[in-house]
């Protein structure tokens, strides 16, 4: 299948100037292209974004079902978005089971095309979905297929850098894969030097938020830990408004870390003195977890990166050999998928027809007015859950608007919306020092 794509090519065995006539060539190279994009119908959108958009579609050859991703190429100066090349380069080494397939990647009408396996969900919409039940058991095999992936990104020198619920997706068989490599970067030259501004804040590892420029698989072991502590709590664990904010909350939970907890923390290039907070108890913050849990999220969570736990360590922890074991992917549970279009069935095909893009019907209720709110063992409750009756009383019946439903809690029973998730264009620049806004220009 990727054998007769250049973009998937080793761009040391194509010559493109063997050819002495000058059309000759350009139909060479485009033939090949013209088949891969004539390959796939698309059926409906799965999702848009700031880089563009994802399809359902359907290899008209074989019949699988895939995920096209089209990136909007842009007028930049380069004429090349460097995001997706960097992102083909790395899914072309890395071949995991934990880690998202790249099928094909083509151009077409101006636009980049990436043909991904399809996955039915992602870990965000498992945590939000407060209609299932996790068992110790089924976190720890979450957290477990998270970890093998990243163990094999590290194993290869490189670092995933964007380490979060929803870029952590789920096949039809529960496999769960790493995906969006877009940050990736290569690591381990002793002198190179990075952004700090990578992850979204809530997963930020505190030397980060300090606005280091040398680091290493640390921080994706804290972003892993964040995770980890999201699925314990079912709700995102540091929620920082800011930079400053989100060090704030990490103070807050784990204690301001001394010099001795973290020597090199006073030389960083962002460093700030905070109040000293000492730390509260970890079985205070997650009263449900077992020893074996909190022995590891403690380790996961070490402020100074050099003592941080690996994520090999981490897979060889006691907790993931201890009882319970980890559930079988295939057995875990997952939201219910979209209901199928009637005429999304591969014999239905009609060549001459467009992306269907599918409105479900809205959300039906999540939570029923009988359990009286989010009652059960199966996350924790918020504080201001406790006003979650008097809020439905005042929001009425009138939830049946339109509009994008994107998490698996109909919200619009509480008349107002989740906390939005952070993103990489969200970080605020006004903070800290002056070097910044120079060193925003050329992050790499």
């Amino acid at each position: 299948m990727a054998k007769d794509n250049p973009l998937l090519e080793d761009p040391s065995t194509t010559n493109i100037h063997n050819d002495t006539t000058a059309p000759q060539p350009t139909k060479l190279d485009l033939d090949p292209l013209k088949k891969v994009a004539g390959k796939y119908l698309k059926r409906e959108i799965l999702g848009e974004g700031t880089y563009g958009v994802v399809y359902k579609a359907i290899n008209k050859e074989t019949g699988q079902t895939v995920a096209i991703k089209k990136i909007r190429l842009g007028k930049q100066k380069e004429g090349v978005n460097f995001t997706a090349l960097r992102e083909i380069k790395l899914l072309r080494e890395l071949k995991d089971p934990n880690i998202i397939e790249l099928i094909d990647a083509y151009p077409h009408k101006g636009n980049l095309h990436l043909v991904f396996e399809f996955m039915e969900t992602d870990l965000e919409a498992v945590i939000r979905d407060r209609n299932l039940f996790l068992s110790p058991a089924d976190i720890k095999s979450y957290l477990q297929m998270t970890l093998k992936g990243l163990s094999y990104c590290h194993k290869k020198w490189v670092l995933h850098r964007d380490m979060k619920p929803n870029n952590l997706l789920i096949g039809p068989n529960g496999q769960l894969k790493l995906a969006d490599f877009g940050l990736a970067r290569l690591f381990g030259s002793p002198d190179r030097r990075f952004t700090h501004q990578v992850f979204a804040r809530w997963y930020r590892a505190p030397e980060l938020l300090f606005g280091t420029k040398q680091y290493g698989s640390g921080v994706d072991v804290w972003a892993a830990a964040c995770i980890f502590a999201e699925l314990l709590l079912r709700r995102p664990f540091l929620q920082g408004s800011s930079d400053i904010d989100q060090l704030g909350k990490v103070f807050a939970a784990f204690g301001t870390p001394t010099a001795s907890q973290w020597p090199d923390m006073v030389y960083l290039p962002d460093y700030v003195e905070y109040q000293y907070v000492p730390a509260p108890p970890l079985r205070s913050l997650f009263p449900m977890a077992s020893d074996d849990a909190i022995d590891l999220i403690a380790k996961m969570f070490t402020y100074d990166p050099k003592a941080r736990i690996s994520v090999l360590q981490a897979l060889e922890h006691r907790y993931f050999s201890s009882a319970p074991l980890p559930t079988i992917p295939n057995k875990l549970p997952r939201p219910v998928p979209k209901q199928e279009h009637l005429n999304s069935r591969v014999s239905d095909f009609n060549p001459h027809e467009g992306p269907t893009v599918l409105s479900p019907p809205r959300k039906s209720r999540r939570i029923m007015p009988e359990r009286g709110g989010f009652e059960g063992n199966a996350f924790q409750v918020d504080k201001n859950d406790d006003h979650v009756s008097a809020i439905r009383q005042a929001a009425g019946e009138n939830t049946g608007r339109n509009g994008p439903a994107m998490m698996s809690v109909d919200f619009s029973i509480f008349g107002t919306k989740p906390p939005n998730r952070p993103t990489i264009n969200s970080a605020d620049r006004t903070h800290l020092k002056r070097k910044l806004d120079l060193e925003f220009q050329q992050p790499e």
